[in-house]
């Protein structure tokens, strides 16, 4: 088959296939080349309602794809049942990964954080090769085919499309959540799902910055573009729910970095449910407040004279050592040997903004 022809227009969808899958990106890419390496008898389908799939493969990692990591366990998803999530793992885990991308011509290298990028840092050409591996497999792939209706009928499904109706033994769908309309991932494969009988749990953002109540003095306000480590607790019910630790960047609004956008989900997920939630950071990720405390004791001990707000620029960044103590009322200037016990306390207390949105 020649790789270089351009994807099938739905002026020639046919009326029936085997396997219908609703959805050109990653994952209904990935599983019309695997079900016809398993079995090349089986006649696949791919629709797409975009002219050219794969919208959100050409904006990840910033427009270079970020295919995977050096390390994915069950720990790294949020929903469902983690025994499920990881038989999944196991079934295709990461060197697997790394072998079938090396497969179609595309070899990853490790970058910070153990994340893995395509060596060319292009996720064009991600897309490009796993287009091409579709076509060569013999699968069919029909562009600005969107689906609009999927029922049961026969033994199999009757797919209404913007190109005809077509017959499938078996359905899959891979429309992606709501994250970028624009590309196709608008939700609607939520309500193809539940119109046939599945349960959906309600979805909610995840991943996003959050937004900080705008009060004079905030402190995302004075420190915006530093980022540093936090821990941050999302507290629901009066119960600390979880604890993340990670990178967290002040902006004009709120917060962001990899920490912040990990614990939106947990947030969101308990004002969906109506619960009170509050979050609290810890500028000291993992240490207890005795602990804390009984450091600023010794370090008293060793430097009397050292102003606190020198000390404290040793550990935090010093717009955001500076904007702390302003807020707890704790002069900058005042000698650690001067420090009181209270003012210990009060330094090492959590970051809190309970009306976070």
């Amino acid at each position: 088959m020649d790789n270089s022809q351009p994807p099938t227009s739905n002026s020639q969808l046919p009326y029936e296939t085997d396997v219908a899958i609703v959805g050109a990106g990653a994952a209904g890419l990935a599983t019309a080349i695997f079900t016809r390496r398993l079995n090349p008898r089986v006649r696949v389908l791919v629709l797409e309602g975009a002219r050219r799939p794969g919208a959100k493969i050409l904006v990840s990692g910033g427009s270079r794809c970020n295919v995977t990591n050096a390390t994915v366990t069950e720990r790294d998803f949020w929903g469902g049942r983690r025994t499920i999530i990881r038989t999944v793992l196991r079934a295709f885990p990461v060197p697997d990964t790394v072998a079938f991308f090396a497969g179609l011509g595309v070899t990853l290298h490790e970058e910070e954080d153990g994340r893995l990028f395509p060596d060319t840092n292009r996720a064009r050409d991600v897309l490009e090769a796993l287009l091409i591996e579709v076509r060569r497999a013999g699968a069919q792939l029909a562009t600005l085919t969107r689906v609009l209706a999927i029922a049961p009928s026969d033994g199999g499904f009757q797919l209404q499309t913007a190109g005809g109706a077509v017959h499938a033994r078996a359905v899959v769908l891979a429309t992606g959540g709501q994250s970028l309309p624009k590309s196709g991932s608008d939700g609607a494969g939520f309500e193809f799902a539940e119109r046939l009988g599945h349960t959906i749990v309600p979805a909610t953002p995840a991943l996003v910055p959050l937004l900080l109540r705008d009060e004079p003095g905030a402190l995302h306000r004075r420190s915006t573009g530093v980022a540093h480590p936090v821990e941050l607790s999302v507290w629901i019910d009066g119960r600390v729910a979880i604890r993340l630790a990670g990178s967290l960047l002040w902006t004009h609004f709120g917060i962001s970095g990899p920490v912040a956008l990990n614990a939106s989900r947990h947030w969101l997920r308990g004002q969906l449910e109506g619960r009170a939630v509050r979050l609290t950071a810890s500028f000291d990720p993992g240490e207890r407040l005795e602990t804390i405390d009984a450091r600023w004791t010794a370090l008293a001990r060793e430097r009397p004279r050292a102003a606190l707000h020198t000390a404290l620029s040793a550990a935090l960044p010093a717009s955001v050592a500076r904007a702390l103590l302003e807020i707890r009322g704790i002069e900058g200037s005042t000698a650690l040997a001067r420090l009181t016990r209270d003012d210990r306390r009060h330094l090492a207390a959590p970051w809190r903004n309970g009306r976070s949105t």
